[in-house]
């Protein structure tokens, strides 16, 4: 049996955390579906400027609509929904086949929203509308004004990722939103039915503690905040508030490994896959870690539901000089900047495209 497999047979789900118009076309991604267990999938606006930017899969589309569209974000957004609406179609059987835990693609709503409630929530609304896919998560970031979006959008049957996670705390706050909207439609009398999962980054944290701490803390900062955070996962699920929403229909919203490619190449390239094995989990990898696994992973000891050794750990980052509040609000403020940017580049790409064609035509 593969390592992918046995991943998944653990109680894991793999998703890829990429899309690209070859990936499809090649028939790449549905063969990761047979062959590696890939059972869902990500996106963000960096994984589609590269795809975009890289490759002339996307001219033909960007020509025809480009008369009729006007702004490079509406016509960003026909692109990425023809991609990911094909990516749910293949990921349909799964969904089924889970009735609807597993078979999901994400996409995201402008990072230019991130720090405006109302219209993240019509965004997000918008978005799941025009995917007209009940497989299709809209990401919106877990930030302090993305809370009540992500609240806001539960109570109205959107299916949400909640993104830019990065310490317990703020994963706590982005499951207390959303349980937030499934209480709220229990009592309006609606179904809390209503899918999530909250998406934690774990590499970035060995990426900004890189060579400023003692040389046996060197990548480990990123578990133990995994650590940390699966088993206040845990303990919400055991908790008699999330019983009692599911005692009347609601389903858990699952925690999500994301950022787990190995970013230190003196380290093992699945270092996080093997480190973060745990049922009723995901694990959003980039291909190359994928396939690195597919190829020569292995599965070590699952996640310990009390945290491990985390706070030991923890400890020691303490004593380094780490404070792991600030530094997991510097990584939320710096992922939603890096988003910012590489929303700026794939409009900028689009815009550069489209007069490109228009001067062509």
């Amino acid at each position: 049996m593969n390592p992918t497999k046995s991943l998944h047979n653990l109680g894991q789900s793999l998703w890829l955390d990429n899309i690209t118009r070859d990936l499809l076309n090649s028939g790449t991604l549905q063969r990761y579906i047979d062959e590696l267990s890939v059972t869902g999938l990500t996106s963000n606006p960096t994984i589609f400027d590269h795809a975009i930017r890289n490759s002339a899969d996307y001219d033909s589309d960007i020509a025809r609509n480009e008369s009729r569209v006007k702004a490079a974000e509406d016509l960003f957004f026909e692109l990425a929904l023809a991609d990911l609406t094909r990516a749910a179609d293949l990921l349909r059987p799964v969904f089924t086949r889970t009735d609807g835990v597993d078979g999901w693609v994400s996409l995201e709503v402008s990072p230019f929203l991130a720090h405006d409630t109302q219209r993240t929530i019509a965004a997000a609304r918008d978005l799941s509308q025009r995917g007209g896919k009940s497989n299709l998560f809209i990401k919106i970031p877990g930030t302090k004004e993305g809370l009540p979006a992500i609240e806001a959008a539960i109570f109205a049957g959107v299916p949400i990722n909640v993104t830019l996670l990065f310490s317990r705390e703020q994963y706590i706050a982005a499951a207390e939103a959303y349980l937030r909207g499934v209480e709220r439609r229990i009592e309006a009398g609606l179904n809390p039915a209503v899918a999530s999962v909250a998406s934690l980054f774990i590499s970035r944290w060995d990426v900004a503690t890189a060579g400023k701490v003692p040389a046996e803390l060197t990548n480990r900062l990123g578990i133990a905040i995994a650590q940390r955070a699966y088993k206040a996962y845990l303990d919400l699920l055991a908790s008699p508030r999330f019983q009692r929403a599911a005692n009347a229909g609601a389903r858990a919203q699952r925690l999500l490994w994301a950022s787990t490619g190995t970013k230190d190449p003196k380290a093992s390239d699945t270092l996080y896959v093997k480190a973060l094995a745990a049922p009723f989990t995901i694990n959003t990898m980039p291909e190359g870690t994928l396939k690195a696994f597919g190829q020569h992973g292995e599965i070590g000891a699952t996640l310990a539901p009390d945290g491990g050794d985390c706070e030991k750990v923890l400890g020691a980052f303490a004593n380094a000089g780490i404070d792991i509040n600030a530094l997991a609000q510097k990584l939320q403020d710096d992922g939603a900047a890096s988003f910012d940017k590489s929303w700026n580049d794939l409009m900028a790409c689009i815009e550069s495209k489209s007069a490109a064609m228009r001067k062509a035509s």
